[in-house]
C-alpha cells in the first residue's frame, strides 16, 4: 500500500511517521508513506499557495494550482491515479469502516487544508472522498491525514505482528474492546478476573466477549443497535440492566 500526504507542513508529519509502528513498517519496506510540500509546486517566487477569497471574508485560501500540480506529480510515480481524500469538516466521520474500505485501495492521497481551507474547485474537479475525523475544529489536516494514515497502514499485513492484534481492538468488531490486566495479579487489593487466569481458552473468548458487550452497551450503546447478538448475550445484558 502507498500513501501520499499532500501538505504545506511535511516535517510536522514526518516526525510522527518516522515512530513506533507505523515508522517501523515504512523502514521495512511494509507500507509506503510520502510527504510533499505543496509550496514545492507554486510557480510563486515568495513560495505562496494562498490568496484572498472572492467575495470577503476572514482568512486566506489555498489556491489550486500547486495543489493540482502536487497531485499530478504524486500520480505520475504511481500505476493508477490516487484515490484523493481531502481531510474537512464538511466530510464524513471517519470510522473503522472507512478504515477498511481504505485498506482496498492501492494508491490513497491525502490532501491537507490551512488558514480557511482550499478552493471549492480542487474539490468539485479532483477530490473522491471528503473526511472529518470530528466536530471541532482543527489548525490544519495533517494530525486528521495522520490519523487516518495510522488507522489504515496498521491493518496492513504484516505491520503489526498478528491480525489478532487489531482484529480485537475497540471498533474492529463494531464492538469496544474488552478489559484488558497484566501483572501483578493482585493490585492494591484488586485481582484480575478468574476467567482470565483460568487457562481454559473458550472460557477466556467468553469472557471477553461478554465484557466488551457491557463496554458497549455502557459506554457506546448505539454501537449495539448494528451488533449481531444471540439471545443468550441479550439476556446477559438485560440482567445487567444494559439493555
Amino acid at each position: 500500500m502507498r500513501i501520499d500526504i499532500l501538505t504545506l507542513f511535511p516535517e510536522m508529519c514526518e516526525r510522527v511517521l518516522d515512530e513506533s509502528i507505523i515508522g517501523r513498517a515504512r523502514r521495512n519496506g511494509i507500507i509506503s508513506v510520502e510527504c510533499h510540500n505543496i509550496r514545492d509546486y507554486t510557480p510563486d517566487k515568495h513560495r505562496r499557495v494562498d490568496d484572498m477569497p472572492y467575495g470577503g471574508g476572514q482568512g486566506m485560501l489555498m489556491k489550486p494550482e500547486p495543489i493540482e500540480a502536487c497531485f499530478h506529480a504524486v500520480s505520475a510515480q504511481c500505476s493508477s491515479r490516487p484515490f484523493l481524500i481531502y481531510m474537512s469538516p464538511k466530510g464524513k466521520v471517519f470510522n473503522q469502516n472507512i478504515a477498511r474500505e481504505l485498506l482496498g485501495k492501492e494508491n490513497i492521497c491525502i490532501l491537507c487544508g490551512h488558514y480557511e481551507g482550499i478552493d471549492q474547485r480542487v474539490i468539485d474537479s479532483m477530490v473522491d472522498m471528503e473526511l472529518s475525523v470530528g466536530d471541532y475544529v482543527l489548525t490544519g489536516g495533517e494530525m486528521p491525514a495522520l490519523i487516518v494514515t495510522d488507522a489504515v497502514c496498521r491493518m496492513v499485513p504484516g505491520v503489526l505482528a498478528e491480525d489478532a492484534c487489531f482484529e480485537e481492538e475497540s471498533h474492529y468488531s463494531g464492538l469496544l474492546e474488552h478489559p484488558q490486566y497484566t501483572r501483578p495479579p493482585v493490585w492494591k487489593g484488586m485481582s484480575v478476573p478468574e476467567e482470565l487466569l483460568s487457562g481454559h481458552h473458550a472460557r477466556i473468548a467468553g469472557w471477553k466477549r461478554m465484557k466488551a458487550l457491557e463496554q458497549t452497551a455502557k459506554y457506546r450503546p448505539d454501537l449495539l443497535l448494528q451488533a449481531d447478538l444471540s439471545s443468550e448475550e441479550r439476556r446477559h445484558l438485560m440482567e445487567k440492566q444494559l439493555l
